[in-house]
């Protein structure tokens, strides 16, 4: 029994102290809570920031989507403005001509003049508002009375103020009301491109204030001038021109002056699709000169010569890639004289010619490569003045040479 009791009271004790240890085992639950609550908010925060770095994205896209609708917006907006303005401009390309002739129809002018040969007739524009006129100066020369016709009917008499021949234009000068002076706007001839609208203003065989309308058709021809001398960059169209337009304005699709109407190419001195203009870009060169020295000098280097042919390099000993100018002779006492260039030393002939070779060969102008006889005149007529020294790229005895010469100016014939 009282093993019994014994045992009872050891298992009592054993069960006791098991009871213990359970009740010591329950105090580490609020450490396990604890540590359920740490590890589910270190989870918590993992998600949450995951989800935080989702939300960043997620903004961040929205920004771009909203910068895209911003630009598509725009890109919108711009192309309905595109579409407006051509609509407008397909609206008033049938009043364009009209537009054009309204805003310049009193800028050009009737030109009459006396000779002792007989009476001539012409066309111009006013150039500013002092009443400075401009014609070309076939239409002037050697005028004994000059005398301007403006749209309204008024007539008076102008003063020649300057002119030259080379490049065909005239100033001339009139005293009357401002109301009258409706100077033209210029453009650059430099830009304009084949293909491109050009209206000719003028008085073909008297009849005032004719519109004619065309396109360029060729861009930087050269034209005959007095003295075997060329005029450069000529505009080439097929609006027409007749007698008694030269000196009258040749404008652009916006009615700014590109040209100054000239001449024609006609075997029956009718317009037959070839008609020539003055550049813009000269006129602009030229005219503050002319009124204010009462001409243009130009440069002038005192040869003749011709483009190098393949006849003439193979006669020379050229490769047949060299282009250049073949000095053929000297004006004696004249600037390519006098600075050592050399002329032709004997002659030969070519397709019936006699041409002299064996002078030098001009490559280049101050480091501009010169093609041909048409490059040199372009090169001189558009950079230099004369007295303006400049430096000359030769070849001479198959060695390449530079020589300096100081321009002279071209005799008026």
């Amino acid at each position: 029994m009282g093993l019994c009791s014994g045992a009872f009271g050891m298992g009592e004790e054993w069960f006791y102290e098991s009871r213990r240890g359970r009740k010591t085992s329950l105090s580490w639950i609020p450490f396990f809570i604890i540590a359920l609550v740490v590890i589910n908010g270190i989870v918590i925060s993992f998600y949450v920031g995951k989800a935080n770095k989702k939300v960043t994205r997620l903004e961040v896209d929205l920004d771009a989507l909203e910068f895209q609708l911003n630009s598509a917006t725009y890109e919108i907006a711009r192309l309905r403005d595109s579409i407006s303005i051509e609509n407008q401009v397909n609206a008033s390309r049938n009043l364009g001509l009209t537009l054009i002739y309204n805003n310049n129809r009193n800028s050009v002018v009737l030109i009459g003049v006396s000779r002792p040969e007989g009476n001539g007739q012409g066309s111009g524009f006013v150039y500013d508002m002092e009443g400075r006129i401009i014609t070309n100066n076939h239409v002037v020369e050697d005028a004994d009375e000059i005398q301007v016709t403006f749209l309204d009917g008024t007539i008076v008499d102008a003063t020649l103020v300057g002119t030259d021949q080379y490049s065909d234009m005239a100033v001339i000068d009139i005293d009357v009301p401002e109301s009258l002076l409706f100077p033209v706007t210029f453009a650059p001839s430099s830009e304009l491109l084949v293909g491109e609208q050009v209206i000719a203003l003028g008085n073909p065989f008297g009849l005032e204030n004719t519109m004619t309308q065309g396109i360029v058709s060729a861009t930087g021809r050269q034209m005959g001038a007095p003295g075997r001398y060329a005029i450069i960059d000529v505009i080439q169209t097929d609006a027409a021109i007749n007698p008694g337009n030269s000196g009258g304005p040749l404008l652009n699709s916006v009615g700014s002056v590109v040209g100054m109407n000239t001449a024609i190419l006609s075997e029956t001195e009718q317009f037959s699709g070839i008609g020539f203009a003055i550049p813009s870009d000269t006129i602009l060169r030229e005219i503050p000169l002319i009124i204010e020295e009462g001409g243009f000098d130009h440069a002038y280097m005192g040869i003749t010569g011709t483009d190098l042919m393949p006849e003439i390099k193979d006669l020379m000993g050229f490769d047949e890639t060299i282009k250049g100018v073949l000095v053929t002779d000297l004006i004696e006492g004249g600037p390519a004289d006098t600075s050592g260039l050399r002329g032709g030393t004997h002659e030969v002939s070519l397709d019936g010619f006699l041409v002299s070779i064996g002078g030098d060969v001009i490559i280049g102008i101050e480091n501009t490569p010169v093609r041909n006889f048409y490059d040199l005149i372009v090169i001189l007529e558009r950079n230099y003045r004369p007295n303006e020294v400049i430096t000359l790229t030769v070849i001479r005895d198959n060695e390449m040479i530079e020589i300096d010469l100081e321009l002279g100016t071209r005799p008026h014939s």
